[in-house]
């Protein structure tokens, strides 16, 4: 789902490391034999491509998506796993049926068509009209200077940032939410990547089904309206939509391989994508590593220290719906408190570096790991970054207290500008660096699941809370209707 090119690693904030010391654990050699394994017989690149060709979009809902629920559960079958379960939830399924926006001068009926995607999850059905306001970055700030013009209009507003610098974008879910708040009837958004490319994703910031309709625009016909604008004055737009939704039964799979504790790693990434294309990037890169890690360990016949469990999401696109599932079990099993890690893998590619999100209390234990990852693959960069963010399956995780850490990967951008968009397909692939993932990630997991004592412990509410605002997240996590600790 998200732009941020991410493994990201989830688990208990290491509160000391008395009678405990990274660099005594030598990970050279079960890495090595990790790193053979893959280079020699990785079947991430075939599978994934295999999967696009024949389901196409994994839309969850949709009969594709429960073709890919079916595809995950019989390969980790295939590869020796015999605890492999799907994990029912209930979602209201949002899919597109038609669009379109018409725009002319407030002068004019002399309407002209442009080419528009809906975004999730807008009304099921639509008709409006009215007149455009330009809220350029569509940022709090952007809205409140605004106000006084945004309510009963349709609100312009950019997918990324442009002209400012030293700004934390929003979400576009977020924006909406904003645009609703401000009493804006309706929201076309610019889509940031050059040229014609359409993107879609959720406009919702909880999954249900927003009360504006909100569509998408190429970056092209975002800068020919804003010059229609500038040179003919205000603008009015006409948009049209007829969607569906419907409550239905989508699947996590998970495949567990036992350890000597139950203590619990979690790695995973979200198997759906959207429909516009068949989801090869978003996430096809990162379920499909999560698969052939799963195979890895199963092959080399590993024996963990900690229970491993390998989950494929689904939802994830229509907001985070397989992943808040998955921890509400947790928390009502009482196994959220076994949970020593979890990886997610989403859109990450050619790792290059950790990222310790926010916790310098970390970076002992990630320091060491990451020297034998380089000494084992050499042109691993191991860099290190700190910074926390949202809008991925590791989301649930870390709101339970479980903090967050990451590796930073690559992705060209060419290949960037297709995200979410109508041109994300395999041909988008590079099989050099998708391997390069699972190698990275199965090292890291294996250290997890391995190191012989890990001084951790979930963060408690309020210090869950304290580090969210620590991290500057209250105001999304406000607008995202996901803070719960009041004012």
């Amino acid at each position: 789902m998200k732009r941020n090119v991410l493994v990201v690693v989830a688990g208990s904030i290491l509160l000391c490391f008395t009678g405990f010391r990274f660099s005594e654990k030598n990970w050279d050699k079960p890495f090595s034999r990790l790193d053979n394994e893959i280079r020699k017989h990785s079947k991430v690149y075939e599978t994934l491509e295999i999967a696009t060709s024949t389901i196409g979009h994994r839309l969850t809902g949709s009969a594709n998506g429960e073709k890919a629920e079916e595809y995950a559960y019989t390969l980790l079958r295939q590869y020796g796993f015999t605890d492999v379960v799907y994990q029912p939830f209930e979602v209201e399924a949002w899919m597109r049926d038609t669009v379109t926006l018409s725009v002319a001068p407030g002068s004019s009926d002399n309407f002209r068509d442009i080419p528009v995607v809906s975004l999730a999850h807008s009304p099921v059905d639509a008709n409006l009209q009215g007149e455009i306001v330009d809220v350029g970055n569509g940022l709090e700030e952007d809205f409140e200077s605004a106000k006084n013009k945004v309510k009963g209009k349709i609100v312009l507003a950019n997918i990324g940032l442009s002209g400012v610098t030293g700004k934390k974008n929003l979400h576009r879910s977020e924006k909406t939410a904003l645009a609703i708040k401000y009493g804006a009837n309706g929201i076309i958004m610019v889509n940031g990547a050059p040229g014609k490319i359409l993107l879609t994703g959720t406009a919702s910031v909880t999954g249900a089904i927003i009360s504006i309709p909100a569509v998408s625009i190429s970056n092209d016909s975002g800068t020919e309206l804003r010059k229609w604008i500038a040179e003919e004055g205000p603008l009015e737009a006409q948009i049209s939509m007829h969607n569906i939704s419907r409550a239905i039964k989508a699947r996590n799979v998970v495949a567990t391989l036992k350890g000597k504790s139950d203590e619990k790693v979690i790695i995973g990434g979200h198997l759906d994508s959207w429909d516009l294309a068949t989801g090869a990037i978003d996430n096809g890169i990162g379920s499909f590593a999560v698969m052939d890690i799963a195979r890895t360990f199963r092959k080399l016949k590993i024996k963990p220290e900690r229970t491993i469990q390998f989950v494929l999401f689904m939802g994830e696109e229509q907001g985070l719906l397989g992943s808040k599932h998955f921890v509400s079990e947790l928390k009502r099993t009482g196994d959220i408190n076994k949970v020593g890690y979890m990886m997610n893998l989403d859109m990450t590619n050619d790792p290059r570096g950790v990222n310790i999100f926010g916790r310098d209390d970390m970076e002992p234990f990630f320091r060491g790991v990451s020297q034998s990852v380089q000494n084992v693959h050499p042109s691993y960069k191991n860099e290190l970054s700190n910074r926390a963010g949202l809008h991925s399956d590791h989301q649930p995780f870390m709101l339970e207290g479980i903090p967050i850490a990451g590796l930073s990967g690559h992705l060209d951008p060419n290949v960037l500008q297709c995200y979410h968009a109508d041109c994300d397909d395999f041909s988008l692939v590079n099989k050099p660096q998708l391997e390069n993932t699972v190698r990275v990630a199965s090292m890291y997991l294996y250290a997890l699941a391995n190191a012989e004592t890990l001084a951790v412990k979930k963060l408690s509410d309020t210090k869950t809370r304290d580090f969210l605002i620590s991290q500057g997240l209250k105001q999304e996590l406000v607008i995202g209707q996901e803070w719960r600790w009041g004012e």
